[in-house]
């Protein structure tokens, strides 16, 4: 059985185990603490980061993207029929969301209102090419959930939890996002993707007192005058 070496609230990782989720490939996952890696994960890993998956012949690969393409090369599909053309569209909305998953973990750690808001510029120029892009749905190609969708699916699933905690609509002017993040968490990948504790962990860095979204998003708070720190940052 393949194996999964993660850290618990990691959005690159969320990816791999959505994926895996999807396609119901069984694996068997391992939590490390970013701040004190253990010696058998950096005799292993070249980066010392997660995700890392160790195939069932023992190679320790690294990188989402690489680990995402290695699990499609050896497993069916989740979407049939996808010409290269396709497929390469695929990798590149896939991108898309994986490059905007450290944006989405700076913004979330925003101390203060004005710091959030220059920061989730950044996403909200994401969410409009997704939106543009987007179609009849329920997901990003159609009917049928696939590779887009799995890439998304961390970015989708924290902003819902923020939602939840404080209130405030990361999706907000996005109605079609909106729709298909609503699709997204009703395939239940979102839960089976991430640890049982996920929820509190998460809410222990992101959404605490001191962060704007911790502190359920203020509007008449006065600036911070100290920014809130990384804390060992969102992955590696």
């Amino acid at each position: 059985m393949i194996r999964l070496v993660s850290f618990k609230i990691c959005p690159f990782v969320q990816r791999v185990t959505g994926l895996l989720e999807a396609k119901n490939i069984p694996y068997e996952i391992d939590y490390i603490s970013l701040k004190d890696k253990p010696q058998w994960f950096l005799d292993l890993s070249p980066t010392g980061q997660v995700p890392m998956l160790i195939t069932e012949n023992g190679q320790p690969l690294f990188e989402s993207d690489a680990i995402v393409e290695y699990i499609d090369e050896t497993t069916p599909p989740l979407q049939d029929g996808l010409t290269p053309e396709d497929r390469a569209l695929n990798r590149a909305w896939s991108y898309q969301a994986s490059k905007h998953h450290l944006v989405q973990c700076s913004t979330m750690q925003s101390a203060s209102r004005d710091t959030f808001e220059t920061r989730n510029e950044k996403l909200k120029k994401a969410y409009a090419r997704a939106e543009a892009q987007i179609q009849e749905g329920p997901f990003f190609s159609g009917k049928t959930i696939g590779n887009v969708d799995i890439a998304w699916l961390p970015l989708l699933h924290r902003s819902a939890l923020v939602e939840e905690h404080s209130g405030f609509d990361m999706l907000d002017g996005f109605p079609k996002v909106k729709a298909w993040q609503n699709a997204v968490l009703k395939t239940g990948l979102a839960d089976r993707s991430v640890s049982p504790d996920f929820g509190p962990e998460f809410s222990k860095f992101y959404l605490n007192e001191r962060t704007w979204l911790g502190r359920g998003a203020p509007e008449d708070e006065p600036v911070a005058t100290i920014e809130a720190a990384a804390g060992g940052g969102c992955c590696g």
